[in-house]
């Protein structure tokens, strides 16, 4: 018989290192400082896993200067054996938060940052109320500039994860048939990205964006638009979750686009692909090498220092001149105004390359690129890779071949 699992017998390899930790608070602390604010209070998922190492439930007090605090109501034995901060402790209840901070020397704060982007208003009042004496301030933009850059550390897990979505892509061929419905390629392909360690969710930071794998479209039904923010919907199966693979059948000669997200280790890798079974039509084919000419541009134009605006406004003149500025990132009034987007834990990270959008890129951050066009009666062609920015332009981390892949019927 096997031994029961604890939280002391958890496998902690894959935890992020104590160094790591202390780099990135000491980065939201330069925060603190220059913005004059005396602590941040994280509650959100993803940024308790960034500057603590765990998602157990709790909160994470850090101050403008000295240790951070991680006080965890669910599970304490699991963020004890998940976190490598130094300081982590039992917390009862949201009473019991001041009672903690003063027995650890903590002065009542003046200033308090939290996350106002993401934390709900019943959950601020609460807060409010806690901390009677504090002016509470947003810091999502301070955080989500720290997460922008990427460590080695990080680099070395979405370069993993990247490995994996190329995998993914290469399960096309062995599992599409003629006949097949899109949920069913996409049912047979998500079981095997599993087993390579895909933990099953894609985070977003946006206020109701969700998504599962990505999406998997065919034809006419990949062009259909939805709520989400994406040059890509899809018909779907049903208005309850508008986006991603339906019922339809995949047909020869349509294209078939697979817009994946890999998430590995808590990291995401961003790529699409473009298959048919059979020839596609020769004006599909060229558009597709036009968005592939868009792309080689663009990771030589993006370098450090370029504003993210001034990269969306480069591709719009690009596919302008083409002929091709109907159908960019979404058909006529449909189109999203933006290029590419920032990734890590989330995907829907910093910065975001939009039209208007001031942020310079640097050296570290890690963009999903995504020059697409959408063709309404016909279906989705383009590309999409991560990449690194680095002072010589960007770094592709997924490697698949991006050409439109021919597969026999």
């Amino acid at each position: 018989m096997q031994p029961p699992q604890t939280a002391a017998s958890l496998n902690t390899q894959e935890n992020v290192p104590a160094a790591e930790l202390n780099r990135r608070i000491a980065s939201l602390q330069a925060h603190l400082l220059q913005g004059n604010v005396d602590a941040a209070l994280i509650l959100q998922a993803t940024d308790l896993y960034y500057f603590s190492g765990t998602t157990q439930q709790g909160h994470l007090y850090v101050p403008m200067e000295g240790d951070p605090i991680l006080m965890v109501r669910k599970s304490i034995e699991r963020a004890q054996a998940e976190s490598n901060l130094g300081m982590v402790r039992p917390l009862a209840g949201l009473s019991q938060i001041q009672q903690i901070l003063q027995a650890h020397g903590c002065a009542a704060p003046h200033t308090l940052g939290m996350e106002l982007d993401v934390l709900p208003v019943n959950l601020y009042r609460k807060y409010q109320h806690l901390f009677a004496g504090a002016e509470i301030v947003d810091i999502s933009h301070a955080i989500r500039m720290v997460r922008s850059i990427k460590s080695a550390f990080e680099i070395e897990h979405m370069t993993r994860a990247a490995k994996r979505a190329d995998q993914v892509a290469s399960f096309v061929k062995e599992e599409l048939s003629a006949g097949i419905t899109e949920v069913a390629l996409a049912g047979r392909i998500e079981a095997r990205a599993r087993k390579l360690g895909h933990q099953g969710m894609v985070r977003m930071r946006l206020w109701g964006s969700e998504m599962f794998y990505g999406h998997l479209m065919a034809g006419a039904a990949a062009a259909v638009p939805s709520a989400l923010s994406s040059p890509t919907g899809g018909a779907a199966m049903s208005p309850a979750f508008s986006q991603g693979p339906g019922f339809n059948t995949i047909h020869p000669h349509e294209p078939i686009l697979l817009d994946y997200v890999f998430a590995y280790l808590g990291y995401l890798a961003d790529h699409t692909r473009i298959f048919s079974l059979g020839k596609l039509a020769p004006e599909l084919m060229g558009a597709h090498q036009v968005m592939l000419n868009l792309q080689s541009l663009l990771k030589e134009k993006m370098l450090p220092g370029v504003s993210a605006g001034d990269v969306y406004d480069m591709a719009i003149d690009f596919v302008d001149r083409a002929g091709y500025g109907d159908y960019f990132m979404g058909a006529e009034k449909q189109r999203i105004r933006f290029i590419g987007h920032g990734i890590g834990l989330e995907l829907d990270e910093y910065p975001f390359l939009a039209k208007g959008q001031q942020l310079p890129l640097q050296e570290g951050m890690v963009i999903a690129l995504e020059p697409k066009l959408v063709f309404p009666g016909k279906g989705v062609v383009g590309i999409e890779n991560t990449h690194l920015v680095t002072a010589d332009g960007l770094q592709t981390l997924t490697r698949y071949p991006d050409e439109i892949e021919i597969l026999e019927m």
